[in-house]
């Protein structure tokens, strides 16, 4: 199912363990990057205007002293829509692939990135390149070389620029504690683990059989999406390998495609065994077409005791004691408004954040999945990297601009 190109560079293991072992906001001291304007407005352009990039923009500038000032996307009626909600100059919105490059050449101080997943390495690379800061949706990227990419430009931010993917149960006061706890040795020995995702079917967007089609259906597109297990249980995966501070070793997967069979070509469940350092072992599950049932879990058993944790419910630990930490049923706002003002305020005080190094180890752990339930094997870290598999967007046929 994927075109196999070699990436220029595989990234080692332990390089990327080593990058991936700092703080999810690190603070880092400031060099050449201005603040934000002197009338304390951030200038924002949102590359990407679908739902979610309208929804963001907004938040921005309802939770933070922001102003959109441009806006691209590839359709001209999700141009128009954000330019009618924002009161953005019709001199400042872009269409087309490239129209975010066109975005990039004009007076701004960041970008919001919410388009689909398979152009984000691409396009944080060039708002990176322009001086941007960059607030990321996630996943990062739908293969190894887009996750280099990424981390690459993490490192060339580096005390110049933010760079914040936007995940919002690292910003839920409730995760933050759990993950503290569990690292502090509150459940002993992690031991194994369950972590699933599971959830009713996304609506399609309009009908499919042309290329303008799969990128308004993107979320069903392998290549754009990286499938369900990269796009969305991502979530789960990364409070996995937060909880545990490290990346799998190898995995061995199945699924398929047998409910939602009517757009695209995506999978609607997988079923992953991930082993991690220290004889971890985590069950891992998904599906994207449930009526009745959804939860987004992630449950370590560990020598001492046991944490849970659910995206929309319930955090607590049990371990001869009783800790409770909470609902976090109002995370999916919350959490993105707690990641805008942080991502605000580090442009405002120079003290600028980087949670790529993180990002791509979930993103990369998601990938290993995919690829493991895709071949049917035992399929390593290392030899993910190493092969560095690259997957096509097939975007002939669409407008440049």
């Amino acid at each position: 199912m994927m075109k196999r190109k070699k990436a220029g560079r595989a990234m080692a293991r332990r390089t990327f363990l080593a990058g991936a072992a700092g703080a999810a906001f690190t603070a880092l001291r400031p060099s050449s990057a201005r603040g934000v304007a002197a009338n304390g407005n951030l200038e924002l352009g949102i590359i990407g205007c679908g739902g979610r990039g309208i929804w963001i923009g907004k938040l921005f500038e309802q939770h933070s002293r922001t102003k959109v000032v441009a806006v691209a996307d590839y359709f001209q009626d999700r141009v128009d829509a954000a330019r009618s909600q924002f009161g953005v100059d019709p001199d400042r919105c872009y269409t087309g692939l490239s129209g975010y490059r066109r975005l990039l050449e004009g007076k701004l101080d960041a970008v919001a990135i919410e388009t689909p997943p398979y152009f984000h390495p691409e396009q944080t690379a060039a708002a990176v390149g322009a001086g941007k800061h960059v607030f990321l949706a996630k996943p990062i990227a739908v293969d190894v070389p887009g996750c280099e990419t990424i981390l690459e430009c993490g490192r060339k931010a580096r005390g110049r620029l933010s760079i914040l993917v936007d995940f919002q149960t690292r910003n839920n006061t409730a995760f933050r504690e759990a993950a503290r706890r569990v690292h502090e040795g509150a459940i002993g020995q992690p031991v194994c683990g369950q972590v699933f995702y599971h959830t009713r079917r996304v609506r399609r967007r309009t009908e499919p059989g042309t290329t303008e089609a799969r990128l308004r259906n993107w979320v069903f597109d392998i290549a754009l999406s990286g499938d369900i297990i990269v796009e969305q249980n991502i979530h789960v995966l990364d409070v996995a390998t937060w909880l545990l501070d490290e990346s799998p070793l190898r995995a061995h997967g199945t699924g398929g495609r047998k409910v939602r069979t009517d757009a695209g070509d995506c999978w609607d469940h997988f079923v992953v065994t991930y082993w991690f350092p220290n004889d971890v072992i985590l069950d891992f599950s998904s599906s994207q077409f449930l009526k009745g049932f959804h939860d987004m879990c992630v449950r370590l058993y560990g020598s001492e005791g046991t944490v849970d944790t659910h995206y929309g419910g319930e955090v607590w630990i049990r371990n001869g004691e009783k800790w409770d930490g909470g609902s976090t049923d109002r995370i999916f706002q919350e959490g993105a408004i707690n990641n805008i003002k942080d991502f605000w305020s580090s442009i405002d005080t120079s003290k600028y954040l980087d949670n790529t190094a993180e990002s791509v180890r979930s993103n990369l752990t998601a990938i290993l999945g995919r690829i493991a339930a895709y071949e049917g094997r035992v399929v390593t870290w290392d030899e993910m990297l190493k092969a560095g598999d690259k997957l096509d967007g097939k975007l002939q046929g669409l407008r440049e601009a």
